[in-house]
């Protein structure tokens, strides 16, 4: 009996002490807080719709508009000018880029010449007795021959005896054969044919230049032009004469240009067209990689926003009575960082920064600056226009 009475206590005793624990556990328990809804600050622009100037971003290096490319016609030694034909050296129109001695070549030439004058004297005596009337022509023209000149033009043939009598004695033949040697004469000195500077010089003084070997390059550094790449549904818009604006990477410096010329193919690969900037400025340099800016149109009644603040593609957010709508807009035109839309009514109040998490029916608290009293939009919100 003692046993059974042990045993129905500490029964007892386990089952109050559970009730206890359970009771002490609840009576900890915290009451959990109601959930406050967050109501997210949003910053905004009241719609305006303006014209917009489309411009098509493009880049490029410049390069010379005028280009010699310098090639040996002779062969001779390089002798040296009044300059030294080194890269950055500065020549005006006319001057000697390159001497070749041509010494050896001078001397072919005076005989072929002398050749010559002996071929018209030899006739004068004739025509003195057969041709009175052509004698003082071609005396004239031997008293202006001059051995250290260019060989003067042949007197004007005015018969047909005249002509078979010249070609008889072979004088044409020798004349052009002497004419052919001064051309190839001429060639052993290369004169600059506008004024600019060496940027390339291949040969030294003193050198053996072969024929067809190159020797340098000059250009012009007063005028420039720049390639660059247009896609090819703005082929259209892009007309020649128009200005462009041009910077540098670093943005500290601007300059102007032109359309000069658009390329009529279209690059199969790419789907571009080319078309070529003037540009002409003294601070500019040959490879200097600019960013051109081309007019391409101006788009009415249209806005421009960030990319990013578009949704969807075709979607943006507008604030009405402090909660988020989404309205349908009509992209025209995409750049790297902007799009410009169409179908946006005036006076919408649109987000200008994208907002994390933003839908439809969110509410929403218009950022106010300091002095204003309301946070509402449809309190007298004054917002940034969307000027261009």
């Amino acid at each position: 009996m003692r046993n059974v009475i042990l045993s129905i206590l500490g029964l007892l005793l386990i089952v109050g002490a559970i009730f206890g624990a359970k009771m002490i556990i609840d009576s900890n328990t915290k009451q959990k807080p109601k959930p406050v809804k967050e109501v997210k600050t949003v910053f905004v622009d009241t719609i305006k719709n303006a014209t917009i100037p489309i411009s098509i971003a493009a880049n490029g290096n410049l390069t010379a508009k005028r280009r010699l490319e310098l090639y040996a016609e002779v062969q001779g030694i390089f002798r040296g000018g009044s300059k030294l034909f080194k890269t950055g050296q500065k020549y005006k129109k006319g001057q000697p880029l390159i001497r070749i001695d041509a010494s050896e070549y001078y001397a072919s030439v005076q005989s072929a010449k002398s050749n010559l004058y002996n071929l018209v004297t030899s006739i004068m005596p004739d025509l003195r007795l057969d041709y009175p009337e052509i004698y003082d022509k071609w005396q004239q023209y031997l008293s202006s021959f001059d051995m250290n000149k260019a060989t003067p033009k042949l007197p004007e043939i005015t018969s047909e005896k005249e002509k078979y009598f010249i070609t008889g004695r072979n004088i044409y033949a020798t004349y052009y054969n002497v004419k052919n040697l001064e051309q190839r004469l001429a060639k052993y000195t290369i004169s600059a044919p506008f004024d600019g500077v060496l940027t390339e010089a291949l040969v030294t003084e003193g050198t053996l230049i072969r024929q067809g070997q190159k020797l340098g390059e000059y250009i012009d550094t007063s005028v420039y032009e720049m390639e660059v790449a247009i896609g090819k549904e703005y082929g259209d818009l892009l007309r020649e004469g128009k200005s462009v604006k041009l910077s540098n990477l670093n943005k500290t410096k601007t300059f102007s240009g032109v359309v000069t010329r658009i390329n009529s193919r279209v690059d199969q690969a790419t789907q571009t067209i080319t078309a070529f900037i003037e540009v002409k400025d003294p601070a500019l340099r040959e490879g200097i990689y600019l960013e051109a800016n081309l007019d391409a149109k101006k788009e009415e009644n249209a806005i421009e926003i960030d990319r990013n603040l578009l949704q969807e593609g075709s979607r943006i957010f507008v604030v009405r009575d402090s909660i988020l709508d989404m309205i349908d807009v009509q992209p025209v035109y995409f750049t790297d960082k902007k799009v410009v839309l169409k179908g946006v009514p005036d006076g919408n109040i649109i987000l200008n920064k994208p907002v994390p998490g933003a839908y439809a029916g969110m509410l929403v608290k218009v950022y106010k600056e300091k002095g204003q009293k309301s946070s509402t939009p449809d309190s007298n919100v004054i917002s940034n226009n969307l000027t261009q």
